[in-house]
């Protein structure tokens, strides 16, 4: 309700002005402290010597002081704004206080009496807003379970540091400010919601972090929101042991990076890694390849290529993997050189026991760093065995200096032989002492490791001689080929990922503590592998939906097997049901969609219960006139205020045509091809692949005809992907007949 009809409106004016009294007299505090550092730092730039190592220190220092500063002070005129959204009445069990905890984006003490004036949304008492009902109430902490009663959830709409609506929530009303927040239009980034978090998502956010968990989420069930705001919550609960850059968000691309950009500093989290993986591949890699895009191979799929299905499928198996271990098992073999380690015959150490070294000693490290250690342990013997040797060699020409003195009477002869051996004993010894010196080396330079790519080829070579005819040995000669023109596909990225971590291991330490993985559904298992030994650890978070799988030939398809199959069946696995998104008349009717997959068990999305508009579905007989009408639905997204529309084609090609086309009527949009590194929202033409994880106030899927959308299991996910895309209006367009996969009742 508005906020000037609630009985407590004028209490709950006073607590906001004392709130805000607070919030700008610690802010001010903040300002007069970031001034004196920027008055530091602008002078310590312009007296800087860069031979003063102390003054250097003392600079760098000052400007990540200076950075900090800059992110809390905006974050405090955030709050200024907004500074709580919730407020739980709890009394604990023996205490006789009933607290009123009033939840915010970030907390507020009051240095006075020590009490908490704005309670963190990430802290565990802020449980009971986000789980608690009305009555008895728990919440875990460092101090155990807390256990008392909950008599007040209440929510407030705060709007420029004024109050506009307060709700308050019983066990019978409906989340009216839920609602109202799912209303809203849609701009052109993702936004956050720590207000409106439900039950299942904050069980996602606050899941322990050191053990991995995956979440099978409903379109529209707000995967990449949650993923955010649990990278916030984690670290805001383990400052102690981990940094902001200790994370890492891989997306499906760098538009979609660019749409999230803004929710994790809104969040007061700032320098998280984000990145694709192909770039991240490519990091690890260190070689330069185009990849080739992902349409190339669903136009491939669509058309009915079974064989390049069949590659991509393999390519992204275990049983890929495991072939890979058995070729690098091939050249773990090979790799020492099949030489003892000596010195004028003396073995100081043999092949068998280097290779021992090698294979056992070292095995859990990569090739070359076995080498490194290797190196250090024969480097180590030949020093501690040097005198030994040399003495060896001297003692061997004293022996035949003296056997020629038993032997032959004393003479000229017998001082010239015993000349030329002593001699030759001090050119062994002298050749011997400078040899030590590159012995170490010279031993080693027998060795010559391979690029990664090379390697790769080396193990397509021998998959072909494996299996000479068939599926094999055509994926050898492609790959062989698309290494060559430095022209790779994704599949191809996990394998010479684990390559490089197995032959060279990584440069530097990532330092990298956990992984938060974004439709995860189009991941393989080899790439979650691959994930899993770059980091070290299970400490990831992996979020998707099978139901959205459009490359389900090298995706995932099951979530147990990834459990069992990645992390030993000790993954947390919880579900995300609800969708958030889109109304119940567009969710049903993108539910009748999915359906249509023959044989699955699919986990179906539950919508909300926001209801809109219908969804509209028009025939058009040609492109022209399909055209034409866009250009009429642009006016009608104008009219109702929209913020975003999606103007959505199966595939690229369909949305260059489009683009062409519109840009004959003067009508202003933006194509998304998916290397964009920007969303500055409007009007999109985005191909159906590219879509997911996106979200509009309005989409026209621009063509639903039977051509296009066959009731293949790719065609159907494609529509139910793009279907699932607006949170207010859908319209549907098809030139010619309809696609079979839209039944009538819509």
């Amino acid at each position: 309700m508005a906020g000037t009809e609630h009985p407590d409106y004028e209490k709950e004016i006073q607590r906001l002005e004392l709130t805000l009294k607070y919030l700008k007299n610690y802010n001010e505090k903040v300002l007069a402290h970031k001034n004196k550092v920027d008055t530091e730092v602008e002078y310590g730039l312009s007296h800087y010597n860069s031979d003063n190592a102390e003054q250097f220190n003392e600079l760098s220092i000052n400007y990540v002081l200076q950075k900090n500063l800059e992110f809390k002070t905006k974050g405090l005129e955030s709050s200024i704004e907004k500074p709580y959204f919730a407020r739980v009445d709890f009394k604990e069990q023996s205490k006789d206080k009933v607290q009123q905890l009033y939840i915010g984006k970030t907390s507020l003490l009051d240095d006075a009496t020590n009490e908490m004036i704005i309670i963190d949304w990430r802290s565990p008492v802020a449980t009971l807003y986000y789980e608690g009902r009305l009555g008895e109430g728990h919440y875990d902490c460092e101090d155990g379970n807390i256990k008392g009663d909950i008599s007040l959830k209440r929510q407030y709409s705060i709007e420029k540091s004024k109050i506009q609506e307060i709700y308050d929530i019983d066990i019978t009303t409906n989340d009216e400010f839920l609602q109202a927040s799912l209303n809203s239009l849609k701009d052109n980034r993702l936004k956050d919601i720590v207000s409106t978090i439900q039950e299942e998502q904050n069980r996602v956010i606050r899941a322990n972090m050191w053990k991995p968990l995956l979440v099978q989420g409903a379109a529209g069930g707000g995967k990449t929101t949650i993923a955010l705001h649990r990278i916030a919550y984690l670290l805001y609960n383990y400052e102690k042991t981990v940094s902001s850059d200790g994370f890492m968000i891989i997306a499906p691309n760098r538009f979609f990076l660019s749409y999230i950009s803004d929710v994790l500093p809104e969040l007061g989290v700032h320098s998280v890694r984000q990145n694709t993986f192909e770039d991240f591949a490519l990091e690890i890699i260190e070689e330069k390849f185009h990849i080739k895009e992902p349409s190339e191979k669903l136009k491939d799929i669509i058309e009915g290529d079974i064989k390049v299905n069949k590659i991509s499928t393999f390519k992204s198996s275990i049983e890929y993997k495991l072939m890979l271990d058995k070729f690098l098992k091939f050249v773990e073999s090979k790799y020492i050189p099949k030489a003892d380690f000596k010195i004028h015959d003396t073995i100081i150490y043999s092949y068998r026991d280097i290779k021992s070294l090698f294979v056992a000693s070292y095995n859990h490290l990569p090739f070359e760093k076995r080498i490194i250690e290797i190196r250090k342990h024969l480097s180590n013997k030949l020093k501690l065995n040097k005198k030994d040797i040399l003495e060896t060699i001297e003692r061997d020409y004293d022996w035949r200096i003296n056997k020629l003195r038993r032997e032959m009477d004393d003479c000229a002869e017998r001082r010239a032989k015993i000349i030329e051996i002593a001699n030759e004993r001090d050119l062994v010894l002298k050749r011997a002492k400078t040899k030590m010196s590159s012995l170490v080396r010279d031993y080693f330079q027998k060795i010559n490791p391979l690029s990664v790519s090379e390697y790769y080829k080396g193990f397509m070579r021998m998959l072909k001689e494996w299996k000479p005819e068939g599926l094999i040995a055509k994926l050898s000669e492609q790959t062989i080929l698309s290494v060559d023109s430095k022209s790779i596909e994704i599949e191809d990225l996990a394998p010479l990922m684990y390559i490089k971590l197995r032959v060279y291991g990584l440069e530097e330490k990532l330092n990298l503590r956990h992984v938060v993985v974004d439709e995860a559904q189009d991941f393989s298992v080899f790439q979650f592998l691959v994930l899993k030994e770059v980091i070290g650890s299970s400490s990831m978070t992996i979020l998707g939906d099978i139901c959205q799988g459009i490359y389900s030939y090298r995706g995932t398809t099951d979530w147990e097997y990834v459990n069992k199959s990645i992390f030993g069946g000790e993954a947390e696995m919880l579900t995300l049901e609800q969708s958030y998104r889109t109304t119940v008349e567009i969710m049903s009717g993108a539910t009748e969609v999915i359906k249509n997959l023959k044989g699955k068990q699919l986990p179906l999305a539950k919508p909300v219960i926001r209801h809109g508009e219908p969804i509209k579905v028009d025939k058009v007989s040609s492109v022209d006139e399909l055209s034409l009408r866009i250009k009429s639905d642009v006016e009608l997204w104008k009219q109702k205020g929209y913020k975003s529309l999606a103007l959505i084609c199966k595939n690229l090609e369909e949305c260059k045509k489009l683009k062409k086309r519109l840009d004959n009527l003067n009508i202003d949009t933006s194509m998304v091809t998916g290397g964009e590194s920007d969303f500055n929202g409007g009007i999109v033409i985005i191909p159906t692949y590219l879509v997911k994880g996106l979200e509009f106030d309005m989409v026209i899927i621009c063509n639903a005809s039977e051509d296009m959308y066959t009731d293949s299991d790719l065609d159907i996910k494609l529509l139910y992907v793009a279907m699932t895309r607006p949170l207010h209006y859908l319209k549907i367009y098809h030139v010619g007949e309809r696609t079979k996969l839209l039944k009538l009742s819509v």
